[in-house]
């Protein structure tokens, strides 16, 4: 029946009873099984002949004059050939995109990605630098937007300043640590599309491959520096390591007390390229960069290169480098001489496996030095750990660099430490 819609003729209604306003053509009121009584609108829509219904909201809510001015509203709207069905699915599904957009910025999905795939159980050996990559290079930049508004032009520009600021081999770098985050997000959200397309790469990997290696000169130059430089206490030993041992830095930087046993330092395989634990025995050089358990420490172990008394591995690499590069920078400024090329810590190890043939190492035991697996049927039959042919390796390489250091004018603290137990 046809009545205006009052609060009184709502609270006469039974269940499953409709009434239909007699003012607003298509406005009802019905009071459902459960007792609660709805507002609604019916049209049909003028393109599609369909008849349509829609929500005005709940008795209790908002009051039958209040929906009636909404469908008085609704009203207009299909009067002008509009449908407020569609309308309103369009707005809620533009809402909800908005929302999976909010949650699902760049900077979450890397957040995801690191916690996920990259630390995950089998955590990659590359872990801090793919998250150094992102925090320095890809979040200021695009963090904020969304996976889902991500364009190809968003990628080029950013790698675009990248390659400027810092050179195509670090955008390139940079390119592959992204593409691996957007290929993790596609295996897991069907709605996301990477924009990254082949050709965006600015080398080739034959160019990307860095064969810097010191110089005697450059060596010298580093060890004066680490003895003036403004660097934590750590930093020296640390750096020193590298060469002594030609090791990686995070392998090194990592090491732990409960690695080191019988002269022996086993790197645990989690935290080494080829998942295999490697041992390196321990020269006279590289036992007094190790140095002794830190005063303050409280725990059995600890972490051999720490600015937290052992408690945390040391991390601040970049900014104890350019510290130090900027005391090489006055040495050489100083002495009339040129500055010294790029050189990045990595070249370190390049660097000691190039001495150790220097110092004559068999070729297959400066690899094992370097933890390379030597390939074919070797690989498989040989189990034998040369631990005694990696010592004579790494001992060669000690001297060799303690002669290198020799002519600096600065006493290093492997050579230092000698000339004491000499003297005592």
């Amino acid at each position: 029946m046809q009545v205006k819609i009052t609060k009184r003729k709502i609270d006469a209604l039974s269940p499953g009873d409709l009434i239909v306003d007699e003012e607003v053509r298509g406005f009802v009121a019905r009071k459902l099984p459960s007792g609660v009584v709805t507002y609604g609108f019916r049209y049909r829509d003028k393109k599609t002949n369909r008849r349509r219904w829609i929500s005005l909201g709940l008795h209790g809510a908002i009051t039958p004059e209040q929906a009636r001015n909404l469908a008085k509203k609704r009203a207009g709207e299909v009067a002008d050939a509009r449908d407020p069905v569609t309308e309103l699915e369009l707005a809620r599904a533009e809402a909800a995109k908005a929302q999976l957009a909010e949650i699902n910025t760049l900077n979450v999905v890397l957040d995801r990605f690191l916690n996920e795939y990259v630390r995950g159980s089998d955590a990659l050996r590359s872990a801090d630098q793919i998250e150094r990559g992102f925090d320095v290079y890809v979040r200021p930049r695009i963090g904020d937007k969304s996976v889902y508004n991500l364009q190809r032009s968003d990628i080029k520009t950013m790698l675009a300043e990248i390659a400027k600021e810092h050179g195509p081999v670090m955008a390139d770098r940079v390119l592959a640590y992204v593409r691996k985050a957007f290929n993790w997000q596609m295996i897991n959200d069907d709605r996301f599309k990477s924009p990254i397309v082949r050709g965006m790469a600015r080398t080739k990997p034959k160019q990307r491959a860095r064969k810097r290696t010191l110089t005697d000169e450059e060596i010298r130059d580093v060890w004066a520096a680490l003895e003036t430089a403004d660097v934590p206490e750590c930093y020296p030993r640390f750096l020193k390591s590298l060469l002594f041992n030609a090791a990686r830095r995070n392998e090194c930087s990592r090491m732990n007390s409960l690695e080191v046993e019988g002269g022996i330092w086993l790197i645990p395989g989690s935290r080494y390229k080829t998942k295999l634990d490697h041992a390196i025995p321990i020269t006279d050089a590289f036992s007094e960069l190790i140095g002794c358990k830190p005063a303050e420490c409280k725990r059995n172990s600890w972490y051999v290169f720490s600015t937290t008394d052992g408690i945390r591995p040391f991390s601040g690499f970049s900014k104890a480098k350019k510290a130090l590069d900027s005391e090489i920078a006055r040495i050489r400024s100083e002495a009339g001489r040129e500055p010294m090329p790029r050189w990045t810590l990595h070249d370190m190890r390049r660097t000691g496996r190039s001495l150790m043939s220097r110092a004559k190492v068999p070729t297959d035991h400066a690899e094992r030095v370097l933890g390379h697996v030597i390939g074919g049927v070797r690989e498989t039959y040989d189990r034998y750990e040369y631990l005694d042919e990696k010592r004579d390796a790494l001992t060669r390489l000690s001297n060799l660099l303690l002669e290198i250091i020799a002519h600096s004018t600065v006493t290093p603290l492997a050579l230092k430490s000698q000339e004491e137990r000499a003297a005592a």
